[in-house]
């Protein structure tokens, strides 16, 4: 889940259906396609080290991978690896709703580890990225992974949902009971609705966008047929095919080095965080003050530096 900066969201994604079979650019150097499941993705990769490369895992779904470029910070002995997933940015956008499963977007990072042939990475994942690399690691897909980082992190959607519905709650001048109020009137369209949503992102989602890179997911997740469906139409109403995923029990599965990274007012409420840490042994968790979801892009230098010693550690 990830990066719904607007209002008339259904406009917005049914314009996205239009795309779905988009004719492929020639690529410029570091840059191409990779067959998966379901059509072709988008992939960039930053860097020329020789490392072990980062392969980043983007929310939304459908946010793709602009916002997560301040990592191309972390470039300069390694590559990190960029793609957009399946119904969103420069990938292909199926029309046929069923495609976009979290089963097939698993087996899409298998798919575009093979195509790139990156058998040793360091994972990263951010919101549903979070999850993708979750579910990707529980299904013991995780062979040649050295390292995992999360970031605005999940084990569970209707933790998660709970979490933001609190924070709805706590929005000031009773902003959320009449968020909740203008939702049983059917009344979402509204412009009093979209402005209660719009100071809910720019509480929980994204602070400050000094690269502009928060700004350009927000223009493509607006787009993606992935986000309406597996999603839903905004942020903290997950109505999509990932409403019910929970991983709670399972994190014990994951043995790897794990750093997790939140805001101090990050939409993924703090609880969430702190069930990975606690599931996930000898995880670290930071959090980052003044910051909500989108970290990378609120403080891009700083987040970088966070990272960097996990990374660089032996």
């Amino acid at each position: 889940m990830d990066f719904t900066r607007r209002g008339a969201i259904g406009a917005a994604v049914a314009a996205g259906l239009a795309g779905c079979a988009k004719p492929a650019p020639a690529p410029a150097p570091g840059e191409g396609y990779a067959e998966v499941p379901g059509g072709k993705v988008w992939w960039k990769r930053v860097g020329t080290g020789s490392k072990t490369p980062i392969l980043t895992l983007h929310g939304g779904p459908g946010a793709g991978h602009n916002y997560l470029l301040p990592l191309q910070a972390l470039a300069a002995d390694r590559q990190v690896i960029f793609y957009d997933q399946l119904g969103c940015g420069k990938a292909d956008s199926p029309a046929d709703e069923k495609v976009y499963t979290i089963q097939r977007a698993v087996d899409e990072v298998d798919a575009v580890r093979k195509a790139l042939g990156l058998e040793k990475i360091m994972l990263f994942g951010h919101s549903w990225g979070s999850v993708l690399a979750i579910e990707y690691l529980c299904q013991g897909r995780g062979k040649g992974v050295e390292k995992l980082i999360l970031g605005g992190a999940l084990a569970s959607v209707p933790q998660t949902v709970a979490g933001m519905q609190r924070l709805i709650d706590a929005l000031p001048d009773g902003r959320g009971a009449r968020l909740h109020e203008l939702e049983a009137a059917g009344r979402q369209a509204s412009p009093d609705y979209q402005a209660i949503e719009k100071l809910f992102y720019d509480t929980h989602l994204c602070r400050a966008d000094p690269t502009g890179f928060f700004a350009q997911s927000g223009e493509i997740v607006a787009k993606s047929i992935a986000y309406r469906v597996m999603n839903g139409p905004n942020e903290f109403t997950i109505t999509g095919v990932i409403k019910d995923w929970d991983r709670r029990k399972d994190l014990g599965a994951i043995k790897l080095p794990t750093l997790i990274t939140t805001g101090e007012f990050d939409e993924v409420t703090l609880d969430c965080h702190e069930t990975i840490r606690d599931g996930i042994a000898g995880s670290k968790l930071v959090v980052m003050k003044d910051c909500s979801h989108a970290t990378m892009d609120e403080k891009p230098a700083e987040y970088v530096a966070l990272l960097k010693p996990f990374v660089e550690q032996a």
